[in-house]
């Protein structure tokens, strides 16, 4: 079970996550309602896609830009089509283990 926290509260949890390139990416409904709000950010990868940016929330906290997803990902990046990663230097601590 993979685990991202920020400031102590759950934000996501799944066991499903697709590591790849040092993040773990979750499916969109292990993450929970409201902890994410929408930025205008957004960078290009060369073989990903093109990533939107969220930033992450929970009670009185905000971490700007703190995670991204690739809505439409490029067939080489296919698996996290939709996924949300979270910046390690964010702020949110993602831990755990895949069984």
């Amino acid at each position: 079970m993979i685990t991202a926290t920020f400031h102590g509260q759950v934000i996501a949890r799944s066991e499903q996550t697709v590591y790849l390139e040092g993040n773990h990416y979750f499916p969109p409904e292990s993450v929970v309602p409201d902890a994410l709000e929408a930025s205008r950010v957004r960078t290009l990868c060369f073989w990903k896609g093109v990533a939107r940016y969220h930033h992450v929330r929970a009670a009185d906290y905000r971490a700007p830009n703190a995670a991204w997803s690739y809505p439409r990902p490029t067939p080489l990046a296919r698996r996290i089509k939709g996924h949300i990663a979270f910046a390690p230097g964010g702020g949110v601590i993602v831990s755990g283990e895949h069984p």
